[in-house]
């Protein structure tokens, strides 16, 4: 391979996050001019894939530029899906090899269930990505609890899996790999559940060894820009398809965080959004 970053956001399960952390990653990291390219493990939700193809669309509609990043060929895609489970594997395995060569990063957004291709990914990772709601049913995917004491007991599924590819990475290359949790879709309220399972959170971090980072919000700002395939990192005085708000400023706040806890670099596309300055907002015609 070659000295490409591989960072695999995933969690088995469903409604985490993942695809919105992934797509944010991307974006910051294309605007801190970085080569990357994106694999869409998903291969039912394609949730990633298809924000991609909105910013293609919408840019193209809209005589609007903003960076891309580099993505498997329609043909290689639909081979990934249509081939049986031996050769998806090996399939990944090329495509991760080939792309390595080629660019800064990989990012890998992977399902919310236990794949084949998902756990051959992890191995790959030298980042693994975890978000997780500020909840105990998403807490049951990484570490079991004592229902009377609420101690923790043990860690559970996908702490398991991960242990799995790391022993598999230091075997095969001799390398490890950095876990973080991601404290994702942070509720206001409920400070009691929340300090609960914080210290769960961090018991287990000691435990397994991951580290515990700030994830985004559930902020309309998300949702309402992956129509246009566009994030807060793309947001400026002349790509604003929505009002800009103070609300957006925080979301870029929170975006950055994120990426000085994964050690990464972000550069904003054009200064600082000013959310008083009346900039005229592009529109697909």
């Amino acid at each position: 391979m070659g000295q490409a970053r591989v960072i695999v956001v995933g969690n088995e399960k469903g409604g985490a996050g993942k695809s919105t952390i992934a797509i944010h990653l991307v974006t910051a990291l294309l605007h801190a001019d970085a080569k990357v390219a994106v694999i869409d493990l998903d291969l039912r939700q394609q949730s990633m894939n298809r924000f991609f193809s909105n910013r293609r669309a919408w840019l193209e509609a809209s005589a609007a530029q903003a960076p891309m990043p580099q993505a498997p060929s329609g043909e290689a895609a639909e081979m990934l899906v249509k081939a049986s489970a031996e050769e998806r594997l090996e399939r990944l395995e090329t495509l991760i090899s080939d792309t390595a060569k080629e660019v800064d990063f990989i990012v890998i957004d992977t399902p919310g269930a236990d794949t084949d291709l998902a756990r051959r990914a992890h191995q790959h990772a030298d980042v693994i990505v975890t978000p997780m709601n500020d909840s105990f049913v998403d807490f049951d995917m990484l570490g079991q609890i004592d229902p009377v004491t609420l101690d923790l007991k043990k860690p559970s599924l996908y702490s398991e899996a991960v242990w799995d590819a790391r022993k598999t990475r230091a075997a095969t290359s001799r390398q490890s790999i950095d876990w973080i949790v991601l404290r994702n879709r942070l509720a206001s309220t409920e400070a009691r559940n929340r300090r609960r399972l914080d210290e769960r959170v961090e018991a287990l971090s000691r435990r397994v060894g991951f580290r515990i980072g700030p994830g985004l919000r559930d902020r309309v700002i998300y949702r309402e820009l992956f129509p246009f395939g566009l994030t807060v990192a793309d947001l400026s005085s002349k790509l604003r398809p929505v009002p800009v708000s103070l609300t957006h400023l925080a979301a870029r706040q929170e975006l950055r965080a994120l990426m000085q806890c994964l050690g990464l670099s972000q550069t904003e596309p054009d200064g600082v959004i000013d959310p008083h300055h009346e900039a005229p907002a592009l529109a697909v015609s």
